[in-house]
């Protein structure tokens, strides 16, 4: 393997990565999107990029929730859990994972469009908005 062809290889897998700082703007805008949230969390693998409180317990309540939806040999792409306190999601696309914590009657289907849009956004190297679009261009 040429070493151009490897600095290529290795540009592209980092582009996919997203960054602490590009999570946490993500979770930020998240919650701007969805005023009823009361915390969130997004994870890669089984690893915090960002989180409103602890990181630990996020990601140990985060894992306990999707191991409970997931199924054999198949995991939930989403979950969505309903209590008289609030309601929980978890969503994964890809290699992340956002969970929200929401007050109750949240409308379900735009709460995960929501949540499914911040993680393609990261993905892709974070949320843009209208203005910074526009400059773009």
């Amino acid at each position: 393997m040429s070493q151009e062809t490897r600095a290529r290889d290795t540009v592209a897998i980092l582009a996919h990565v997203p960054d602490r700082q590009l999570a946490a703007y993500s979770l930020d805008h998240l919650m701007e999107l969805s005023p009823e949230m009361r915390g969130g969390a997004i994870l890669e693998g089984r690893e915090v990029l960002a989180a409103t409180g602890d990181e630990a317990e996020w990601c140990d309540s985060a894992a306990a929730l999707l191991a409970a939806a997931d199924t054999d040999g198949g995991l939930a792409e989403q979950v969505h859990v309903a209590t008289e306190a609030g309601e929980v999601f978890a969503l994964r696309e890809g290699n992340l994972t956002a969970v929200a914590v929401t007050e109750r009657f949240v409308l379900a289907s735009l709460m995960a469009f929501d949540m499914r849009a911040t993680l393609r956004d990261l993905a892709a190297g974070g949320p843009t908005t209208d203005g910074a679009a526009a400059e773009a261009n």
